[in-house]
């Protein structure tokens, strides 16, 4: 039985999705600065394959890492955590 080594996972949150099958996922994370000892938020974006078509802007997200699909693109939506709340 062949198993995959063990794939990161993040949860971000989506901030494009003008491409085919495509969405643009920032992830938040804490960083405590060393001089001053507060914590820093830093973002990375993630090009994610979106088969469906279903992700929105707004929407969390859970994303897993994936083989090369295209250039850019490392990661696929695994799952939606939460929709975006339309005002």
């Amino acid at each position: 039985m062949n198993k995959r080594g063990s794939r990161r996972t993040l949860i971000g949150m989506v901030v494009s999705n003008k491409m085919d099958k495509t969405v643009v996922v920032r992830v938040e994370r804490l960083v405590k600065d060393q001089r001053y000892k507060k914590f820093v938020r830093h973002y990375s974006r993630f090009m994610c394959h979106d088969e469906s078509n279903d992700c929105s802007v707004g929407d969390r997200v859970q994303i897993i890492e994936h083989r090369p699909l295209s250039k850019r693109k490392r990661w696929k939506v695994q799952t939606t955590v939460a929709k975006a709340t339309v005002v």
